[in-house]
């Protein structure tokens, strides 16, 4: 009887034990949560990618590695990768083993962070990039982008004979054609789209081209003689490239405009038959 009772007093203070240790981890989830729910408050939050599993060293990030999770800003701004930059992320390497649940940063991944390159990593080799003063105007309102393909049209004040500039008497012309936009302001292909641009590029006033060095020279001349230079937008997929394009001026508009409106009225009923 004696033997039972104690049986009965241990199992009994064994599960107040239990209860008692359940209601300190309960109370220390709590002040975690607390403390979690106040720095969110305090710092804001970022969505950023983690690890859905255990990773080594080498492993090619695909969608099976990640994840996302919100977590407090503070101290990750910046370093780690958000979710909105993921596309720029699959299919590289990481440089760094990581376990599951760990929040993926930018020196995890081989090479780091592309955009903190700079723009020489996206210039071919034996090509150049060259920035040109743009407004809303001559860059088709603002739209032109990086990756687009453009046309460079300028507009001068040729010299006569003697040297002398005549500034009434300017000729339009043709100077460049389907030229690779790098970058429009800060906004490189890499960055587009990124949350690390958003708010960069409202509006820009240059335009970064990709040329070859000769065409580099041709576009340098242009803006010192203060020549006007617009950007004519091309469809990406059009790579054609027109041959003998004539020099501009107010008699060859006075010459031409009948036919040209002719050709555009004709090709409009020609494309309306067609459909």
């Amino acid at each position: 009887m004696k033997r039972q009772i104690v049986l009965v007093v241990s199992l009994v203070c064994g599960l107040l034990a239990a209860i008692m240790t359940r209601l300190y981890i309960s109370a220390k989830e709590a002040e975690v949560a607390d403390e979690k729910t106040r720095l969110l408050n305090k710092y804001g939050t970022i969505d950023v990618l983690a690890f859905a599993k255990d990773c080594p060293a080498g492993t090619v990030i695909t969608d099976a590695e990640i994840g996302h999770k919100i977590v407090p800003r503070m101290g990750l701004d910046g370093q780690a990768v958000e979710r909105s930059d993921m596309k720029i992320v699959l299919g590289r390497r990481l440089a760094n083993a990581r376990s599951k649940l760990e929040v993926l940063f930018w020196s995890d991944i081989e090479g780091g962070d592309p955009s903190m390159k700079g723009l020489s990593s996206e210039i071919r080799r034996q090509m150049r990039a060259i920035s040109v003063n743009v407004n809303v105007s001559s860059s088709v309102s603002g739209m032109i982008k990086p990756n687009d393909h453009v046309d460079v049209i300028g507009t001068f004040n040729f010299p006569d004979d003697e040297g002398k500039i005549k500034r009434g008497d300017p000729v339009t012309s043709t100077v460049l054609q389907n030229v690779l936009v790098l970058a429009t302001g800060k906004e490189t292909s890499k960055t587009q789209g990124s949350s690390r641009s958003l708010g960069v590029n409202q509006g820009y006033s240059t335009v970064t081209l990709e040329v070859t060095p000769r065409e580099a020279e041709v576009l340098a001349f242009a803006e010192q003689i203060k020549g006007r230079l617009v950007l004519t937008l091309r469809n990406r997929n059009d790579t054609s490239y027109e041959k003998q394009l004539p020099q501009v001026d107010f008699n060859k508009i006075r010459e031409e405009i009948e036919d040209l409106n002719a050709k555009r009225q004709m090709e409009k009923l020609s494309s309306a038959g067609g459909r």
